[in-house]
């Protein structure tokens, strides 16, 4: 079959590999479609894992249902991509997304698990759903990133008129402003860097206001407009500069979700979380629950993620789309690949 390889810094090539087989039950998917993930440019413009083939946020239509006794030929199917262990005591309250062997055998995101820049891919067949006829393999690809933003949500337990900061336009902070509107927010701001995307966030109607991180006194007009600081900040850029803004940002007791990952260790105010006694949580992933709920939030239309598509492309053109996408200078908000 024909897939991209990462074989080094910012160079991803098309390979042919031997299509997958179900192996321990697993789901083999025609891959229809794969969204291209923040977290693939990291590896991406870092080159390592030489030879991964990314790509988690897919759907796609199953070739051997493999153990699911409820699953066809000819379904329509995502899943989530991640391995937990299925024993430990995160996955058994539920938290898969921090068991330790999480993400040892991740579709996409380990050398042992090819992801959906392929035309086939093999997924555990207890992380496989089924797509509602409603929901087509476009919106499917958007269920992975939106579950991401949505857990961010849920631990920073926003509240009927809470204020909102959004630190970063990408996917994830833009999904994370509809989940704050859905749960009663009633300002929401995001900050950001490239004009751009800020400009189009606004279009989307989700975001009461936008913020230039590039002016020098930014965090001072956050606060004042704020009265002092927002409830909650969602952080989805992962760099010490953001880190440093939610910190500034937040009100006294106020709540910051670190979404973003950085792969090196960043500096912060420290003073400034100590006085404030900020509550600093981190978040990864998402639950089981709530990626079905991503998919009957979509499906009953309470969730357009449709409009945050801005391309459909082929293999052929992965690695300008990689490209674009780290310029720093693209209002492209999600890229899907249809191999």
């Amino acid at each position: 079959m024909k897939c991209v390889k990462l074989k080094g810094a910012k160079n991803l090539e098309i390979a042919t590999i031997k299509k997958p087989v179900s192996q321990n039950g697993s789901v083999v998917v025609r891959v229809k479609a794969c969204g291209i993930c923040g977290s693939d440019l990291h590896y991406f413009e870092a080159g390592q894992p030489q030879e991964l083939i990314m790509g988690h946020e897919f759907s796609g239509m199953v070739v051997d249902p493999g153990d699911r006794e409820d699953l066809k030929i000819g379904d329509r199917v995502t899943g989530l991509p991640i391995s937990p262990c299925g024993h430990c005591e995160a996955c058994k309250t539920g938290n898969v997304q921090y068991c330790a062997n999480t993400w040892t055998n991740a579709v996409g995101l380990s050398l042992t698990n090819s992801g959906g820049l392929a035309e086939f891919l093999s997924c555990r067949s207890d992380m496989v759903k089924k797509l509602p006829d409603k929901v087509t393999f476009l919106e499917g690809t958007m269920v992975e990133p939106a579950a991401v933003s949505l857990h961010a949500i849920n631990l920073a337990d926003i509240k009927v008129g809470d204020k909102v900061l959004i630190i970063g336009g990408g996917i994830i902070g833009l999904m994370a402003a509809e989940f704050a509107k859905l749960n009663g927010a009633t300002y929401v701001a995001l900050m950001e860097t490239n004009m751009k995307r800020g400009k189009k966030a606004m279009k989307y109607g989700k975001v009461n206001e936008v913020y230039n991180a590039t002016n020098q006194d930014v965090i001072e007009k956050a606060v004042k407009k704020t009265n002092g600081g927002f409830d909650k900040v969602i952080e989805c850029c992962g760099n010490k500069y953001a880190i440093s803004e939610a910190i500034m940002t937040v009100k006294p007791g106020g709540t910051i979700v670190l979404v973003g990952v950085s792969l090196g260790t960043v500096d912060i105010p420290l003073v400034a979380s100590v006085m404030k006694e900020a509550k600093l949580l981190g978040a990864i992933a998402y639950t089981e629950k709530e990626f079905e709920t991503v998919i009957k939030l979509i499906e009953k239309n309470i969730l357009d993620v449709d409009k945050y598509i801005d391309a459909k492309i082929n293999l052929d053109k992965v690695q300008d789309a990689y490209l674009e996408l780290i310029s720093g200078n693209t209002d492209k908000i999600k890229i899907v690949v249809k191999p």
